[in-house]
């Protein structure tokens, strides 16, 4: 994401962090669109005023996974514990004076989700979520459109994404011809459902990028 680009969304973000008043923001977009870049680089930019709280901490654990027969489909809509994530932010749009909420985050080297791990104190304006299935209208996702104040969908060349994904799957330690068949058989898979939930969102951004 280019710098304009960037500073345009962040002076939006900001307009949401009023104080005295909890917003949340939702960021979706497919599997490598550069959702968790972008809000961690609006948090950073915004400082105390938000909090970023990933949909990523609501993944099942591997050995759920594996139990359920979707350790191999790991990162679709039913690997999640969409309800816990619908409850939390419920409980995040409406904060109570003197009580922190924990929540969950994901530890990739761990590839699982660690509890109580982000702290979101009552008196910051605004809290930043991001995933995959923030506009997801099916089943235990469909509440949770309506628990953001407002919803962006990033949408990033799909040959850029797909290399970026590749490459982020290698970082963490999978061999290139496994994390390419993953990303073809399971991510590109997730992001054709993803896509479906483009309209719900209310601000569609598409990414620019540099050379390279």
């Amino acid at each position: 994401m280019d710098a304009r680009q960037l500073d345009t969304l962040t002076h939006r973000a900001r307009l949401l962090a009023t104080p005295g008043r909890r917003r949340i923001l939702g960021i979706a977009g497919a599997p490598g669109a550069g959702k968790s870049t972008l809000a961690a680089e609006l948090v950073a930019a915004l400082g105390d005023s938000a909090v970023l709280v990933p949909m990523d901490g609501f993944h099942l654990a591997q050995a759920e996974l594996r139990r359920l027969g979707r350790a191999g489909r790991k990162g679709a809509p039913d690997t999640f514990d969409a309800v816990g994530y619908a409850a939390l932010l419920t409980r995040l749009g409406a904060p109570e004076p003197g009580v922190v909420v924990y929540a969950p985050a994901f530890d990739r080297d761990l590839e699982e989700a660690v509890a109580g791990s982000i702290p979101v104190a009552p008196d910051v304006p605004l809290v930043v979520t991001e995933g995959n299935y923030l506009l997801h209208d099916d089943g235990a996702w469909a509440p949770v459109r309506d628990l953001v104040d407002e919803a962006w969908f990033l949408e990033l060349d799909p040959v850029v994404r797909v290399r970026r994904l590749v490459d982020r799957h290698v970082r963490f330690g999978k061999e290139r011809p496994y994390a390419e068949r993953w990303v073809r058989d399971s991510d590109e898979a997730n992001a054709r459902l993803v896509a479906q939930g483009r309209h719900r969102a209310d601000l569609v951004v598409p990414v620019t990028v540099g050379p390279g």
